[in-house]
């Protein structure tokens, strides 16, 4: 495509934070530590995880570079960026989740196939660009449409990146046009970041986030869009990211037999201590990041320090000096909570983390129960060890 190339090799990748975990170095894929999210409410870029299928596309010439929106449609489009700039900016405070977070822990149960997640592969940040649903409109689809008068169902976005899953050709995924062209869906197709411009790892110059949804349907370094009759037949869509139960194996699973994962359930982890962490016994600050999918709130977080016999309810909070509230107007709907409780622990023991959302979905007590051979969707309750004695603190 003009002004922008996705390349074959890993020699013009971008710096990247050195605190970051990498748990891939081709294509890359990384965390940052834990302990980093619970900084601030809205993560910053460089501690952002950064999922990725391939070597990060270059854009050799931001004037030239555009997007094709197609498909059934009566009138197909090429969009610049200076058109997509001219449309009405919204800014959106999302929190984007990669499927595989927390897939470590899910092995350690029963081998699965995918990058070594830990707690991390999670992020909260402020998009800035169009709606989606705006931009349909420029090519006759109105708001609120579920089906074009082609039979059209479906969006689907094309990237540049080159993946080997598809042989060498473009990462690929759709979601339903009646969420497409919903404005309270609050789909972007997004050019800035936290009040910047997207750097190379995040998608520039242009990216789709898609609001609630796991992070593999906000597709980064957009090329084209697509208005398709059925889903995205692509190998993210259709052979990866669907949740099979726990007697699925590699030589009985049947793809078709699943639709293609889109909302997060509720997830919650502890961030303020390590798989195993060291203390003096008394009062432990516990503290983590709370999420739910669709734009569910959080209505609780507990905390045991007995395995699940006795929880003390966290406090919650999203932006400072605004009281959270569940599904409230004042809140972001498709942002984390941070939340913090103080436990006493006078002795070594595991403490607990588990969160309710706004519909009273609760995250299931064991791994096990979840399970699943690709490792996605680790919902289970976060539990960490703390050895009482000596102290790293």
């Amino acid at each position: 495509m003009p002004g922008i190339r996705g390349p074959s090799d890993y020699s013009q990748e971008p710096p990247r934070h050195p605190s970051l975990k990498i748990n891939s170095k081709q294509p890359f894929n990384a965390e940052p530590p834990r302990s980093a999210l619970v900084s601030s409410y809205v993560t910053p870029v460089d501690f952002f995880y950064k999922r990725n299928h391939g070597p990060i596309p270059v854009v050799d010439d931001i004037e030239r570079y555009s997007v094709s929106v197609s498909g059934l449609i009566d009138n197909p489009i090429e969009l610049l960026m200076k058109d997509i700039w001219k449309l009405p900016k919204y800014v959106v405070t999302a929190t984007l989740q990669c499927a595989g977070n927390r897939r470590t822990a899910m092995s350690n149960v029963k081998k699965v196939r995918g990058v070594g997640w830990d707690v991390s592969a999670i992020g909260n940040a402020v998009w800035g660009g169009a709606k989606l649903a705006d931009v349909l409109e420029l090519v006759g689809i109105s708001k609120m449409t579920s089906t074009t008068t082609s039979g059209g169902k479906h969006v689907e976005f094309v990237s540049i990146d080159k993946c080997k899953e598809e042989n060498g050709g473009p990462y690929k995924a759709s979601i339903p046009l009646s969420q497409a062209t919903n404005p309270e869906a609050d789909v972007l197709l997004a050019y800035e970041m936290n009040g910047e411009p997207l750097n190379r790892d995040h998608g520039y110059p242009l990216r789709v986030v898609v609001p609630g949804v796991i992070g593999a349907r906000s597709v980064k370094w957009l090329d084209s869009i697509n208005i398709i009759a059925e889903e995205c037949q692509g190998f993210f869509m259709q052979k990866d990211y669907k949740m099979f139960p726990p007697s699925v194996n590699w030589d009985n699973i049947n793809w078709s037999t699943r639709r293609p994962q889109m909302d997060f359930p509720v997830q919650c982890a502890i961030c303020s201590l390590e798989d195993v962490t060291a203390i003096k016994p008394g009062k432990v600050k516990v503290c983590g990041y709370a999420a739910s999918g669709g734009g569910r709130g959080i209505e609780r977080v507990d905390a045991s320090v007995d395995g699940g016999k006795t929880w003390v309810e966290a406090s919650k909070q999203q932006k400072t000096g605004v009281p959270y509230i569940a599904d409230d107007m004042s809140s972001d709907k498709w942002a984390w909570v941070l939340y913090e409780v103080t436990v006493d622990v006078p002795h070594s023991t595991e403490i607990v983390a588990k969160a309710v959302d706004s519909a009273a979905n609760v995250q299931p007590k064991n791994v096990e129960d979840v399970w699943n051979l690709r490792g996605i969707l680790n919902t289970s309750w976060h539990r960490v060890q703390v050895r009482v004695g000596h102290s790293n603190m």
